[in-house]
């Protein structure tokens, strides 16, 4: 149900969910339903309970009530949606209506003989009602989608309307006019689509969409300088060429975030697809040896040589290099042997298993399969110790910059020979940091980290030559401040993206080491991405009726510039890896719906929130916004003390002890982030020591609650054991009743959740859509 809630053999609405945003509003709607025509029927039905089922009856028929006028409201508001949604609100109107009707006591009090259905008798007009009503529903939520697609699209349009003006203006004064228009549409143009990637269920289209905004992102500041560098000196070629290659990139981008939330291609154009990395080659390989196990005669065992000669041509990316050490070709070269060996002998040990038509695996089968699983296995890890030692020589050789700082100085003197010297070497290096993304894509591990890789590749591609043309302009005129700021913007682009590929590295490495899970999002993707509160699982795309993002402003407190991000980045992981140690210890939880999990986990999403403004990610843009987000995070983390109080109530003095301890020094830590976040500052640097001070700060609430968390698991896990051998045999055998209407579901209680007031609250949250 978790990957779609319609994608059930009793709820098939045939329509395919894109957005979590969708899928989360349905979620509970389709547990409720479930339990409700589920239930197992009691000989005698209280009053209680028939009063229960009324109230449920009427709960959902007014949340789908509230839902439906949210609906009708967006379709008014868009007319080519109009008879569509209107369709789909009457139907839910109606499935509302049936499900009241089916619960009412009037119904349920009367004899089944009199013809009447109830939801006893009529079990099938039950599931038939509640069909439809996931049907409808989905549908409307689904339509309403279609309206942020058709957001995103039209701003793309006035972006790229802009774009073209401001390709063809020809004094300053017309360009400053259209680039400050061209600025708001953009901003507009991010916060839809950011909040769309947020939404996206894919990982791969969310990385996509990751890779295409941070190029806009980049590129606004590059066509600026370039843009201004061409007006100033409008009969310079290399500055025009500078100048297409930014317009070029930006139109590429745009096009690419449209392909995405519309699964459309260019005409013409098959579908794209991720180069296959030899990580899912060599996983794939493991998985056929190893399913010989189960299917001694299903499986063309002769195809598992014609795939490792696959595999071992794709290697020719590390054996060919003129950057691979000799040793370490060498020894690629010998473990290919190897594994060519061990697959042969497995063929031939399957081969005599079929002679002697085995009915199971003999152990020469089993051993050559765990032998050649072995060998290819050791393969991988050599490959992945070869790239990512390769990417880290080259980010600690070209740490300094020298290659930027000396093509700065030549072009700054006028010196177009040393210029074009200096250029050759950023060229080599260029090709060295390009094979490398390519090697890393080979080993990264998941779809998600292998477009990143592919991204960083493009970029490096790309600004390369961007970088030297910028150079040759600045030669060309060396006393002009602006084409000086402009190769500066360019070559702080290239800083940018090593720091990215630092990072980037770093997760590739948690993937190999198992400090992640391989399915997360990585780096650009911001598959976790946290919304401005801190909750991982905001998700923000859907519509609200009367309000549109036009009225979205800008922020006005500062951003980190590309020093700042760089000087953070160490701060920003050591927070991450912390994210991610409270997240394991909540999985360990058997109720993860405990206070103290609960909240912790609240205060987990704020900190990766925080995390990723550190690399200029997510949806924390300003400093003023982390700055919010840090008070806010210290207020659950003072809640969260609250909870830890509660909790020691129950615990023995010298367990009191320990939790009372440490809830003190998580209490401090709290305040001391909260103090720091509202002390009000003044200045650039002033600021940035600020951000530094909150990061930090945070990394001690966050230290204290890592301590806690299991702590109090173990703790908890003790409390219930005690309890439970101290019921009785009757408490036992009611905990063992099956998932019926109970009486007290009046009040709103029940084990399997089927309440009143839980069914209300879960309904609630589809009249999201609904304007505050």
């Amino acid at each position: 149900m978790a990957s779609s809630p319609c994608g059930s053999s009793n709820f098939d609405c045939g329509l395919e969910i894109k957005t979590r945003s969708v899928e989360q509003t349905l979620i509970p709607l389709v547990s409720q339903i479930t339990t409700l025509i589920n239930h197992k029927d009691k000989p005698k039905k209280s009053e209680k309970t028939l009063c229960a089922i009324q109230r449920v009856g009427q709960a959902v028929s007014a949340a789908v009530g509230r839902f439906v006028s949210v609906g009708e409201a967006i379709a008014t508001e868009n007319e080519e949606l109009k008879e569509e949604m209107g369709l789909a609100c009457l139907e839910a109107r109606r499935a509302g209506n049936a499900i009241a009707q089916l619960t009412e006591v009037s119904s349920l009090e009367q004899p089944e003989s009199d013809g009447r259905g109830t939801v006893f008798s009529d079990r099938t007009g039950m599931v038939r009602a509640a069909r439809m009503l996931l049907s409808s529903v989905t549908k409307v939520l689904v339509l309403a989608d279609r309206i942020v697609i058709k957001q995103i699209i039209t701003s793309r349009n006035k972006v790229l309307l802009t774009l073209d003006q401001l390709e063809r203006v020809t004094t300053f004064q017309e360009f400053v006019q259209i680039f400050s228009q061209f600025g708001n549409e953009m901003v507009e143009f991010a916060h839809l689509t950011g909040d769309r990637q947020n939404d996206l269920k894919d990982e791969k289209k969310k990385a996509r969409m990751a890779a295409a905004r941070a190029v806009l992102e980049k590129c606004t500041m590059m066509l600026l300088t370039a843009s201004k560098t061409c007006l100033r000196h409008p009969d310079c070629e290399s500055a025009r060429i500078n100048k297409d290659a930014v317009f070029h990139r930006m139109r590429y981008a745009l096009e690419q975030v449209i392909e995405i939330v519309t699964d459309s291609r260019p005409a013409g154009e098959a579908q794209s697809v991720l180069p296959a990395s030899l990580y899912t080659g060599i996983k794939d390989f493991k998985g056929k040896v190893e399913s010989l196990r189960d299917s001694l005669y299903h499986v063309p065992v002769e195809s598992l040589s014609a795939q490792l000669e696959a595999l071992v041509e794709q290697m020719e990316d590390f054996t060919d290099s003129a950057y691979t050490h000799h040793e370490q070709r060498e020894g690629l070269l010998q473990l290919c042997s190897l594994a060519r060996q061990d697959t042969h002998a497995l063929i031939a040990a399957w081969t005599q298993a079929q002679s002697a038509k085995a009915k199971e695996a003999p152990e020469e089968v089993e051993l050559a399969i765990l032998k050649t699983c072995q060998s290819v296995g050791e393969l991988r890890k050599e490959l992945q110790k070869i790239a990512v030692g390769r990417a880290t020589e080259l980010l600690k050789h070209h740490s300094e910059h020298l290659a930027l700082q000396a093509l700065k100085a030549a072009g700054g003197e006028g010196n177009l020979e040393a210029v074009a010297e200096y250029a050759r070497t950023l060229s080599e290096q260029k090709e060295q940091l390009v094979e490398t993304c390519r090697l890393l894509c080979h080993v990264s591990g998941t779809e998600p980290l292998e477009i990143t890789c592919i991204h960083a590749e493009e970029t490096f591609h790309v600004i390369g030559p961007q970088i030297v043309s910028a150079a040759q302009t600045l030669a060309l005129h060396p006393s002009s401040k602006i084409a000086k700021e402009n190769l500066d913007v360019f070559c702080e682009a290239w800083e940018s993206q090593l720091c990215d590929m630092a990072l980037l590295l770093r997760e590739i490495s948690d993937v190999f080491d198992g400090r992640r899970g391989t399915t997360h999002s990585p780096s650009l993707t911001s598959e976790i991405s946290a919304s401005s509160t801190g909750d991982k699982k905001a998700y923000l795309s859907l519509p609200r009726p009367g309000k549109h993002s036009t009225n979205l402003k800008t922020a006005k407190a500062g951003k980190l510039d590309s020093e700042e991000q760089s000087t953070i980045a160490k701060l920003g992981l050591e927070l991450r890896l912390l994210t991610s140690d409270v997240d394991s210890e909540v999985e360990r939880w058997e109720d993860q719906e405990h206070d103290i999990a609960r909240q912790s986990q609240s205060i987990s999403s704020m900190a990766y929130s925080m995390y990723l403004f550190t690399r200029g990610e997510g949806l924390l843009k300003t400093t003023l916004d982390l700055f919010h987000q840090a008070e806010m995070l210290s207020e659950q983390g003072l809640q969260l003390c609250s909870h830890l109080h509660t909790f020691s109530t129950q615990l023995l003095d010298e367990e009191k002890g320990v939790i009372l301890s440490e809830t003190e020094k998580l209490a401090a830590s709290c305040q001391q982030l909260q103090m720091g976040a509202k002390t009000p500052v003044q200045g650039k640097s002033a600021t940035f020591q600020k951000v530094e001070s909150s990061i930090q700060n945070t990394k001690g609430v966050m230290t204290v609650v890592v301590f806690l968390l299991p702590v109090c698991n173990k703790l908890l896990r003790k409390s219930k054991s005690e309890r439970s051998s101290l019921e009785s045999p009757q408490n036992w055998r009611d905990k063992q009743l099956p998932t019926a209407v109970r009486e007290d579901a009046v009040n709103g209680k029940s084990s399997n959740g089927f309440g009143v007031k839980s069914l209300e609250q879960h309904m609630a949250s589809l009249t999201f859509l609904e304007s505050k």
